[in-house]
């Protein structure tokens, strides 16, 4: 790779920082390298490229970033780029940093808003890294809500008169020169949130993320850098957080994994902003059903009791309900048969004592009986326990709404895979049949997944009549 020019002063703080965590020149090169190929990245640094950063030499592209992260996880503290004296070129690898602040935080997403919005393909093809996921729950568990997120005076003023206003840089817009955001313009975002909620959970994260992520670079982004006073200001980063981590999950309904990934952890940083500790539980609860669908159980556990830890039992029963649920699903992947009954036992007696009408918040209001019957049938399945998962899944399916339309997709592709456990064959192609041509309607990845995962299993009955009759209906739907 080219490096920019050296520079004529050595770089000390490399050099203190390499000393401090007792890495080699060879070593280190080795393990940028290896976080490298975490994020989808064929790096070739050896112990010569060390030598000529610690000459003042700077590396380009994503590489300051990822010497920063080697230090971090080596001496167990936040370091940037700048700590290290390299530059911050903000690649396309940014957006797994825990912003230490507000202003920070909305650099790095609005940032992210910006590049997915753009041509930028590559952004959706960057892997999922499960290393990525230690530093900013960490961060979250031990932080608290901002101090301050208000900002102050109005930035542009009426010039006096006879006098030109100075003109504004190139995309720059009114709301980003000063607009003072009001309660109005929060109930927007909270609005245009439940919009995109409905279009997804009825027809798929690839029918409208795009649109949702260009609302959140033009509209959510100036309303961020506007004038807000605290109270209002805490309103507007929960709003984006929730906002940005509806663009994370419709990202990993299209197996962007990388990039959801990215926007759930930047969701997790505006949420400690806006001082909702509950909401950043549940975006880890989100961070941990990702990590169950990309078999990462352990991780999913251990972000599903991070959630629970951070927010103990100030959370309202229906979230620490889902928080349980969420950590029952990391159980059942892992095989884990008692802890993860625990697990869905403590769902079900949380959920239960939310009936007593205590509020719920509105990001919360889908873990209902319906769900958790959901969250049963998956942990059984996984379990190979074929019958109760019949049971709860046909459950499900009787409660849920048709506007979960992917939600009642996912769980009938279940009660498929549990009639075939059942070795009932005809039930278990004509529930997956019906699952394939919803699937067909709608743009999700995972709905393909579901079926395609359906159809392995199979495999060992594929001469059998109602296979046949099966793959014949799935043929006429391309």
């Amino acid at each position: 790779m080219t490096e920019r020019p050296a520079q004529r002063t050595p770089n000390r703080q490399l050099a203190a920082l390499i000393a401090e965590a007792g890495f080699s020149n060879a070593g280190l090169a080795r393990r940028v390298d290896q976080l490298g190929l975490e994020h989808g990245l064929d790096l070739r640094y050896d112990k010569t490229s060390v030598t000529r950063w610690l000459r003042g030499q700077q590396p380009r592209g994503a590489t300051p970033a990822l010497i920063a992260e080697v230090f971090t996880r080596r001496l167990g503290r936040r370091l940037t780029a700048q700590d290290l004296g390299l530059d911050a070129c903000a690649p396309v690898y940014a957006g797994l940093e825990f912003a230490a602040g507000p202003e920070e935080a909305v650099d790095i997403v609005s940032g992210l808003w910006r590049k997915d919005s753009g041509s930028h393909a590559e952004l959706r093809k960057i892997a999922f890294t499960a290393a990525g996921l230690v530093v900013p729950s960490r961060d979250w568990l031990i932080g608290r809500a901002d101090e301050k997120v208000a900002r102050g005076e109005l930035l542009t003023r009426v010039p006096p008169q006879g006098r030109p206003a100075v003109p504004r840089q190139r995309g720059q817009s009114e709301r980003a020169s000063g607009h003072r955001v009001t309660a109005g313009d929060i109930a927007a975002l909270r609005s245009v949130g439940e919009l995109f909620r409905t279009l997804d959970n009825a027809y798929g994260g690839g029918h409208a993320r795009q649109a949702l992520v260009r609302y959140l670079e033009h509209e959510c982004e100036p309303m961020l850098r506007g004038t807000y006073g605290e109270q209002t200001g805490r309103h507007l980063f929960a709003a984006a957080a929730d906002l940005t981590r509806l663009a994370g999950w419709t990202s990993y309904d299209i197996a962007a994994h990388g990039l959801a990934q990215r926007y759930f952890v930047q969701a997790l940083r505006l949420a400690q902003a806006a001082g909702e500790r509950a909401y950043g539980s549940y975006v880890l609860a989100t961070m941990s059903r990702q990590a169950v669908y990309l078999g990462h159980g352990r991780e999913a556990v251990q972000l599903a009791r991070v959630a629970q830890q951070g927010v103990g039992s100030s959370a309202p029963p229906v979230v620490q309900a889902l928080l349980h649920a969420a950590e029952a699903r990391g159980h059942g992947v892992l095989g884990e048969v008692r802890a993860c009954t625990a697990a869905l036992v403590r769902a079900e007696r949380t959920l239960e004592a939310a009936r007593t009408g205590d509020e719920v918040p509105h990001w919360a209001r889908f873990f209902d009986e319906a769900q958790l019957a959901d969250e049963f049938g998956h942990c059984h399945r996984d379990l190979q326990q074929f019958r109760a998962a019949a049971q709860h899944a046909e459950r499900s399916l009787q409660l849920r709404a048709p506007g979960f339309a992917r939600s009642r997709l996912f769980c009938r592709v279940v009660l498929a895979t549990a009639r075939l456990g059942l070795g009932e064959l005809d039930q278990a192609c004509a529930l997956a049949a019906e699952a394939a041509g919803q699937a067909a309607e709608m743009r999700s990845v995972r709905a393909v997944e579901y079926v395609r995962d359906f159809e392995r299993r199979l495999e060992p009955y594929k001469d059998a009549a109602p296979v046949r009759t099966y793959r014949d209906k799935v043929a006429a739907l391309s």
